[in-house]
């Protein structure tokens, strides 16, 4: 298989899977979200006739004012086309092509920092907070893991292997929430070097956001790369211990090629399939955020927003956060299925 054929199944088969993923988010929720809708409009309608007081004042009785909004209402459902059932071929379709070119609706409780209720607008203000912290987490938990889990894999039963062993077992026993609260006691109250909440206190508009916003992550920065290093450190100790036991590493080490130059060169690159499908999925799942760790540190990101989003039950906010996240995921599989590529050639034979 040529890579252009390859790279254009790929991505078909990508479309389907977000295609599928849509089709059944929407059926999911298809009823619930008719209600909110149409509950929608008939709010708008009714805050527009309120805040005007000359259409306010021209009606005689609040029979006459309702008989209005109700036909006002009835008006705009119909031209939204909401008149049809939320199953209807029309509806689906025309649903999911809004959907796919981000066109998300409004929210119909949560609000943006700037105050905008556009869904859109809410995703973009809260994906890159998620992408700063968890990201940034996950790039520094991979790098530690590698290289500390390669060292402890070449010299199995040594000080460093089992002291790596141990720390993966413990780090993975405890909540990341129940670490990040003592965290939290013990460097916000007791010593006071960070702040208790990841949420800056000053506005977006402000110069000194940034900085502040960095200051506010680096606790909740600290406690995920100490939960999480440990077993990515033992992931690929299994790996490379597997590895180093192979013909072509004892062969090498006949040869009298370095020992580092072994580990680091030719067993890790052995070792890169698995390691970049784990990396992969951990970056996507990484740009959702962690509900329960964002809840504790309060930082504002793709968590929190999924946590409020569910705590109101704001359905356009679910299915577009759904959606973004839907697709960051097909992307790195499929950039992880090309790295599989590079680093297995049988993949490329194959």
């Amino acid at each position: 298989m040529t890579l252009k054929r390859y790279v254009a199944t790929r991505l078909i088969t990508m479309f389907g899977v977000l295609m599928i993923t849509l089709l059944i988010t929407i059926a999911l929720v298809g009823s619930n979200m008719d209600n909110i809708l149409k509950q929608g409009v008939a709010f708008q309608v009714r805050t527009e006739i309120t805040e005007n007081p000359a259409i306010a004042k021209s009606f005689s009785s609040v029979d006459e004012f309702e008989s209005f909004i109700q036909t006002q209402t009835e008006q705009r459902v119909k031209t939204l086309g909401l008149d049809e059932p939320w199953y209807s071929p029309q509806r689906i379709g025309l649903t999911m092509y809004k959907i796919l070119f981000l066109d998300f609706g409004h929210a119909t409780f949560l609000t943006s920092d700037s105050g905008s209720s556009d869904v859109r607008e809410i995703i973009l203000e809260k994906l890159p907070k998620t992408i700063l912290l968890f990201t940034t987490a996950t790039i520094i938990i991979s790098v530690i893991g590698i290289f500390l889990g390669a060292l402890s894999g070449s010299k199995v039963g040594s000080v460093i292997d089992r002291i790596t062993s141990s720390f993966a077992i413990i780090s993975s026993s405890f909540p990341v929430w129940w670490i990040g609260m003592l965290m939290i006691f013990l460097f916000s109250f007791v010593y006071q070097i960070f702040p208790a909440r990841a949420t800056p206190l000053i506005p977006v508009t402000d110069p000194n956001y940034i900085g502040s916003l960095l200051y506010h992550m680096t606790l909740p920065l600290i406690t995920i790369v100490i939960i999480g290093f440990g077993s990515w450190s033992y992931l690929v100790r299994n790996f490379i211990v597997g590895i180093m036991q192979e013909d072509f590493i004892i062969a090498k080490k006949t040869m009298g090629i370095n020992q580092k130059k072994i580990i680091y060169t030719h067993a890790l690159k052995n070792a890169a399939p698995p390691i970049i499908t784990i990396l992969a999925l951990s970056l996507s799942g990484s740009l959702g955020g962690a509900i329960i760790t964002e809840a504790v540190f309060d930082w504002p990101g793709m968590g929190r927003l999924y946590f409020e989003a569910i705590t109101v039950m704001d359905l356009p906010v679910i299915i577009g956060a759904t959606y973004v996240l839907t697709v960051f995921f097909l992307i790195s599989i499929f950039v992880a299925d090309l790295l599989y590529g590079y680093f297995d050639p049988r993949v490329r034979t194959g």
